[in-house]
């Protein structure tokens, strides 16, 4: 009897184990971008370093075309050069796919600054890949530095924010989403950690920003596509199911409203006769204590009874006193 339970006990263990090894536990998605931020700001510091090699004959407000190292080329670097006072008070109007408007804030405050302009191309994917994304964009940045010194390497970016408008970015060239899937902004910040943002509406392939970074704009991967027009479900409260339901609900409001106004006009008219009625009563009540006063006493005069009022005591005069002593002296 023991070996039995003990086999059935067996069976039972490697049944649990054989049905977890079939269906492993579900795991979360990665919260964290598929790539690396070490590479990503390494990338940074280098193309911070070829863009300044640009400025062979620096002059503020141009714009200079930087080339990059053989190993990343497909990469678009541009550089261009500000009085700290100048840009928050102009801006910039077009800085390749950039509107940098007026009210730009660094800080530290430096005298001169650098913006940075950098275009990814195909390598967006490999240095800011986002796992169930797909970009229908190269990635773009723009990034604000120091330029006092031209020489200097590997600086940290400026704090870099709009205090008024926002930075517009217009992507160019920005592939058409599948299966009907809406567009996105990406935004990543300088620790890499991206942030989505609707597109602008109104505008074309337009993202908003107040700060620096890298931008894209991507389309989720992952979401289911949207049904086919025959197998598209009906849009609520269009259907004959709605229809009924929202019909029911209309009934459902004007009997309650109807039955509550008839409610009020009964209740109204009980509470009217009930004041009637005992109004009725007192008027009765107080005819039936008139009624009951003193009765009159009747006489028939002429064959028909009357009311006859009992004989009332009345004082007689009294004669004047001069009066009476002369009727006393004469009948003396």
């Amino acid at each position: 009897m023991d070996s039995i339970r003990r086999s059935l006990v067996l069976i039972a263990f490697l049944g649990i184990l054989s049905a977890y090894a079939q269906s492993p536990p579900s795991i979360a998605p990665a919260a964290t971008p598929a790539f690396s931020i070490s590479a990503a700001r390494s990338l940074d510091a280098l193309l911070q370093d070829y863009a300044y090699r640009a400025f062979v004959r620096p002059r503020t407000g141009v714009l200079y075309n930087a080339s990059v190292p053989p190993n990343i080329t497909g990469i678009t670097l541009s550089v261009i050069r500000f009085r700290s006072g100048s840009l928050r008070s102009k801006g910039v109007a077009q800085l390749k796919e950039f509107s940098v408007p007026v009210g730009v804030i660094e800080k530290p405050w430096v005298q001169r600054l650098a913006l940075v302009y950098q275009n990814l191309g195909n390598w967006s994917s490999s240095y800011y890949g986002l796992p169930g994304y797909t970009f229908l964009s190269p990635v773009l940045a723009l990034l604000a530095y120091d330029a006092q010194n031209l020489s200097a390497t590997n600086l940290s970016e400026l704090s870099f924010v709009a205090s008024g408008k926002p930075i517009l970015i217009h992507f160019q060239n920005v592939k058409s989403p599948i299966d009907g899937s809406t567009p996105q902004c990406v935004w990543f910040n300088l620790e890499g950690l991206p942030e989505f943002k609707d597109l602008e509406s109104g505008e074309n392939n337009t993202c908003s920003t107040t700060q620096q970074g890298h931008f894209s704009i991507v389309v989720n991967s992952t979401a289911p596509p949207a049904p086919a027009p025959s197998e598209r479900p009906p849009t609520p409260g269009f259907g004959p199911s709605e229809k009924k339901s929202s019909s029911k609900k209309v009934w459902k409001i004007v009997g309650i409203v109807v039955g509550s106004f008839l409610f009020l006009v009964l209740l109204s008219s009980f509470i009217a006769w009930m004041w009637r009625h005992h109004k009725k009563k007192e008027l009765k009540t107080m005819a039936d204590r008139s009624e009951q006063g003193e009765p009159l006493r009747r006489r028939t005069i002429g064959g028909s009874p009357m009311p006859l009022a009992g004989a009332s005591q009345r004082t007689l005069p009294e004669p004047p006193e001069d009066e009476f002593q002369s009727r006393e002296t004469s009948t003396t």
